[in-house]
């Protein structure tokens, strides 16, 4: 088993376990580290949603900076029970919701809105060009889009890229609806 450990918050410095996997890379700590940063060290009362939750350390760490609810969605059974053994380790947070499914499909189904998605599919599928026309209808007005993918991102829809950096080869954005 492989681990990341989680930086900020109340599960500070817990160490969570993820299964080698196909596609799977866990957001790095210092790329965490800007994201929370553009964001705001505390997410209190967010409702996060986590579409591709692989290892879970971005919906785990929202968690940990006080999100109100964070929606996991992962598909593959050996990161699933890693992803419910890590939220048992963290004594169960009432905050965290794991589904089993696919991203699309939770999109499609789900009626709940949500403050902020985290957006990293696996690299060279297409699955951002085929998620982005279903992210209006969970987003609130006021949303924002985290996506890590192979290449830059100017725009979702009408969110638009308003910080983005590159670690490696994978470019981060944080997209926000302009005012």
């Amino acid at each position: 088993m492989n681990t990341v450990r989680i930086i900020g918050g109340s599960f500070r410095r817990r160490l969570l376990k993820f299964p080698d996997s196909e596609g799977l890379r866990p957001t790095p700590d210092r790329v965490r580290e800007t994201l929370f940063n553009w964001l705001g060290q505390e997410l209190d009362g967010q409702h996060c949603l986590d579409l591709f939750a692989g290892s879970g350390v971005l919906g785990f760490e929202a968690a940990s900076r006080g999100a109100a609810r964070v929606v996991m969605v992962e598909k593959m059974p050996r990161v699933l029970a890693a992803l419910q053994e890590n939220h048992a380790l963290l004594q169960k947070p009432p905050a965290v919701e794991i589904v089993r499914g696919d991203a699309l499909q939770y999109l499609v189904s789900t009626k709940a809105k949500f403050d902020l998605i985290f957006l990293d599919p696996p690299y060279q599928s297409g699955w951002i060009g085929r998620l982005e026309g279903f992210l209006p209808a969970v987003l609130n007005e006021d949303a924002a889009i985290y996506v890590e993918a192979e290449h830059e991102i100017t725009a979702l829809g009408d969110w638009r890229t308003i910080r983005q950096g590159k670690a490696g080869e994978v470019h981060f954005h944080l997209l926000r609806r302009p005012a």
